[in-house]
């Protein structure tokens, strides 16, 4: 769906306001599922909206959760969803409601989380966590430090888990970067699957799975670029093991919507800076990926553009959407859409900073009609 001012603020009550276009996310989703050989697990974290979640529920195969309060309201808003429940941290209260709540598969981090598992004597099956020592370049994260386990650590576990009979290991969750094209997806799975079947074999597990994670590059610069899913899994191996992947970013980012309007314009020091209402407390992604969030103006008079920076109402420097973008002449009440705010937006935002009022969140349908719903996580 291309943003215009009447399919992203009609039915708009107040700004700012987060829109979804849930029919191009069902479609996309769809595209990505019939590309795909491995089983595709919705990363939550990316956004747990439940109406996202209930869009994506039938072209995915599972949910991947990372909190209780993640699985708590996936477990609500999917009653049936298989889950898988990882993230570094766990508390026994967590572990005991990922038990209580039927998760499929729990991706153990290291061996005293494990221990504490074992100690429920609940029957579990387990994906462990590896911190493989393998670098990718052009990652834009690398998850190594506190996340996963080195192979001594593994072996641990597999020990531990093999001389504990309500346990069940299954295989591996692998991972360990963000932000990579197909081709260096491609390669750093082979490189886990080599190293991981062996491993597992060598510890008894039969049929085992393989959890490769998600990362899949996501380029803001670049809107209309999406990652080559048919390549990407063409190219895997095809070797004797279950395969997953975790995508988050990749299936929700370019169906979300942050719409505001312009508060003020003014000239600093020869510099020109459109204020808007809201901030980066609402959309916190261009600040902590450090681009240009992508915008489209909705409303404004036909003019030459000039460049300007666009920023929200926080008292701080770095409330910055646009750093010297070209805009045409803006003048206080102008709309202002940015995309890919689908992912990563407003629920890692900084929301009650100076409290400033919550944006509200609309939905679109495939007449363009926006309709608001509050069934969502605050």
């Amino acid at each position: 769906m291309n943003p215009t001012p009447s399919n992203l603020t009609q039915g708009l009550t107040r700004l700012p306001a987060y829109v979804y276009d849930l029919d191009g996310l069902s479609e996309h989703a769809a595209s990505i599922k019939s590309a795909l050989r491995p089983e595709l697990f919705y990363a939550a974290k990316a956004n747990p909206d439940a109406a996202i979640l209930r869009a994506l529920a039938p072209h995915v195969d599972g949910i991947e959760v990372s909190s209780g309060g993640e699985l708590t309201h996936v477990r609500e808003t999917l009653p049936g969803a298989r889950l898988a429940f990882g993230g570094p941290g766990k508390t026994d209260e967590e572990l005991a409601l990922a038990l209580d709540l039927g998760v499929e598969r729990i991706h153990v981090e290291s061996p005293s989380e494990l221990a504490r598992l074992a100690q429920m004597e609940r029957p579990a099956t387990v994906l462990l966590r590896a911190n493989l020592p393998l670098r990718t370049a052009g990652a834009a994260l690398q998850m190594s430090g506190p996340f996963g386990m080195d192979e001594e650590a593994l072996n641990t576990c597999a020990h531990t888990i093999a001389g504990t009979p309500h346990l069940t290991l299954r295989g591996v969750h692998a991972h360990l970067a963000s932000g990579l094209n197909a081709p260096a997806m491609l390669d750093l799975a082979r490189h886990i699957i080599d190293w991981a079947l062996p491993w597992l074999e060598a510890h008894g597990v039969e049929d085992p799975e393989i959890n490769l994670g998600g990362g899949m590059a996501v380029d803001y610069r670049s809107p209309e670029s999406r990652f080559d899913w048919e390549s990407y899994t063409s190219g895997l191996p095809d070797r004797p093991a279950k395969l997953r992947i975790e995508p988050g970013r990749a299936l929700t980012a370019y169906h979300g919507w942050y719409v505001t309007d312009v508060l003020d314009v003014k000239t600093t020091h020869g510099e020109t800076y459109v204020v808007l209402r809201g901030g980066t407390h609402h959309l916190r992604t261009p600040v902590t990926k450090g681009h240009d969030q992508p915008f489209t103006v909705l409303t404004a008079e036909r003019g030459e553009e000039r460049p300007a920076t666009l920023v929200g109402q926080l008292c701080t420097p770095k409330d910055v959407f646009a750093r010297d973008v070209p805009v045409p002449p803006l003048r206080p009440g102008d709309l202002i859409a940015f995309g890919m705010a689908g992912a990563y937006a407003w629920n890692i935002s900084h929301h009650d900073f100076l409290m400033h009022p919550k944006p509200e969140f609309h939905y679109l349908d495939r007449s363009g009609h926006v309709a608001m719903d509050d069934d969502r996580p605050v």
